[in-house]
């Protein structure tokens, strides 16, 4: 699996002398740029197994590098580094030092799944590049980010209390990402409720939010969630070699 592409040289491997004469020829600028050699000290053998092991990165396997990913990607097409495909190589690849030094943008997906409709190998890109921003995150290169924060609260009241109240999820969505409650977008949206939706519909969501109330008989369900959610978290910490602590 090649890479061509110049634009994924990195430019401090490229070396252009100003002034060069060879054998009488002037080969001085572009004419004399070289590639610097490189050797990889350590791979990681077990890279894609890691990546495969995440929700989204099952197929990764079945990548032949045909670049629709790419080619369909709303993200490159306004940041030409923002590369699925050439992602998706350095994982197979085990070059895990090549693809920590993307950890700035990989997580920048948007979700369009304008990849995953284009490839022809149910490879599933979009699930990839998640399961990789979860991976750089687990391995502690990237600090957790604010969606998966919102992912946690979100998942964590469900589990909880087998409903989902969005105005407890918000409030420790804001807490743990240091935000103020007072959003300008949120006190409109919460003006238009006011003035919109019937008085007994607000009690109710005010009675919610502060109460915290279950659905009825939840706890065996809650249980045989939480015993499904961790045995995946093992999983996951045996096949990306955690510790014990590791991340949820």
């Amino acid at each position: 699996m090649p890479i061509h592409e110049k634009s994924l040289i990195r430019p401090e491997n490229l070396v252009e002398h100003e002034e060069l004469v060879i054998d009488g020829v002037d080969v001085s600028g572009h004419w004399s740029t070289f590639i610097e050699g490189r050797s990889v000290p350590d791979y990681n053998e077990d890279l894609q197994e890691e990546i495969a092991a995440l929700g989204g990165g099952e197929n990764i396997h079945r990548c032949w590098q045909c670049g629709s990913c790419t080619n369909a990607c709303t993200v490159n097409a306004i940041n030409p580094d923002f590369n699925p495909r050439f992602w998706i190589y350095l994982i197979r690849m085990g070059l895990e030092e090549e693809l920590v030094r993307d950890r700035e943008i990989i997580w920048q997906c948007v979700s369009c799944n304008k990849c995953t409709y284009a490839c022809p190998r149910d490879v599933n890109p979009e699930g990839v590049m998640k399961a990789t921003a979860h991976w750089l995150e687990l391995k502690g290169y990237t600090e957790t980010k604010p969606s998966m924060v919102f992912d946690e609260e979100f998942s964590h009241q469900v589990f909880e209390t087998g409903k989902i109240e969005e105005a407890k999820v918000l409030q420790k969505f804001f807490k743990r990402t240091n935000q103020p409650l007072t959003q300008p977008w949120l006190i409109q949206l919460v003006s238009g409720l006011v003035k919109r939706f019937p008085v007994f519909y607000l009690m109710k969501l005010g009675f919610a939010t502060v109460f915290h109330p279950r659905t009825r008989n939840w706890d065996r369900s809650r249980d045989a969630i939480k015993e499904y959610v961790d045995e995946r978290n093992a999983e996951i910490h045996k096949a990306l070699k955690l510790d014990a602590k590791g991340a949820d």
